[in-house]
Order: C-alpha cells, then sequence, then structure tokens
C-alpha cells in the first residue's frame, strides 16, 4: 500500500503510516512541498499508484466527478487534535489496509 498525505494533514501522520509498513510520502516532500496543487497531487498519486490521503473536500469533488484519483480517503474529522488523529488511524489501520488492497472494479 503506498500513499500520499496532502498539506491538509500533519507529516506526523505520514511518519506514523511509514512506520507501520505503509509506504508514505507527504505533500512536503514534494519539489513543490505543500504549495504543489491538486492536479500535481492527482498526477504524482497516480503515477506512483498512490492513495491520497486527504481533508480538502477538493479531492472528493475530483473523485467524484472526474475518477481521480484512483483512490482517495478523505478525512472529515472536525476539530480533532493530531494525538487523537493519530489514535484514530492507529485504531482503524488494519481496516484501511484490508478496504484499500481490494481490487477496483
Amino acid at each position: 500500500m503506498r500513499v500520499l498525505v496532502d498539506a491538509h494533514l500533519l507529516k506526523r501522520l505520514s511518519e506514523f503510516l511509514l512506520a507501520h509498513e505503509i509506504e508514505s510520502k507527504h505533500t512536503l516532500d514534494l519539489p513543490r512541498m505543500n504549495a504543489t496543487p491538486d492536479t500535481e497531487i492527482i498526477r504524482f498519486a497516480g503515477g506512483e499508484d498512490r492513495i491520497v490521503i486527504s481533508k480538502d473536500s477538493d479531492f472528493l469533488d475530483n473523485y467524484i466527478l472526474d475518477e481521480s484519483p484512483k483512490k482517495l480517503l478523505t478525512v472529515s474529522t472536525g476539530n480533532i487534535n493530531n494525538r487523537d488523529l493519530i489514535r484514530l488511524f492507529e485504531k482503524n489501520l488494519e481496516t484501511l489496509k484490508s478496504l484499500f488492497d481490494e481490487k477496483i472494479q
């Protein structure tokens, strides 16, 4: 499983995923860092077969209208502190892995 964590989420989430055997990059790892436009993020994720993880509703709109990116996890937790966000991912990590490992029909 390969993911790209968007700028609206913390780099620590990407590091957490790496520590749990998920190949993760954050937009801070890209040449334009957090200033990378959504279109470039989608192109990069598609080129490396990565799941985009984002809080940005624009990605959901693109996914619904254009089926891009190919795989998307939209995080919509409202106000949540960083520690609780990591705990949420930790609690649901195995479920997320199994869902994203399923083939797209």
